[in-house]
């Protein structure tokens, strides 16, 4: 086993194969004609339902105007769907339609299916070992 990298350059490393491999499965989508962002803001309201922009911007760490307009793009594209809060009727819910909720499942799906049979051509060490980075990389980004 190889010694273990610097710091700089495990940094460097790691980064570098977690945009490779995010790029390449970010391309696995239903349609490239969704940007990375819409699908971000998709896949979040098919994954917690429906809510306001405000807290979809929040989790999504984008300003309310790009928000916005990332929203418009998948209404006109039959994506989500607005609908009168309960409790507040200034608000507005945005949730995913029907079609939207078919486009993240079949994304997902198609992403999978790309994934699954490289992982399954690994040994099982070194999937435990993916398994194990896994969840260290979970820990990283939520620091």
């Amino acid at each position: 086993m190889p010694a273990v990298a610097s710091r700089t350059s495990l940094a460097t490393d790691l980064r570098i194969a977690v945009n490779r491999l995010s790029r390449t499965l970010r391309n696995q989508k239903a349609d490239q004609a969704v940007t990375d962002a819409q699908f971000s803001a998709l896949a979040r309201l098919h994954r917690d339902g429906a809510m306001t922009l405000a807290d979809l911007s929040r989790q999504d760490g984008v300003t309310p105007p790009s928000m916005t307009k990332t929203v418009a793009v998948l209404m006109e594209r039959g994506l989500v769907s607005k609908r009168l809060h309960g409790d507040d009727r200034r608000k507005v819910l945005i949730g995913t339609t029907e079609a939207g909720a078919a486009f993240v499942e079949e994304t997902r799906r198609r992403r999978d299916g790309w994934l699954s049979p490289r992982l399954t051509a690994l040994t099982p060490a070194e999937r435990q070992t993916l398994a194990d980075a896994t969840e260290i990389m979970r820990r990283l980004a939520q620091q």
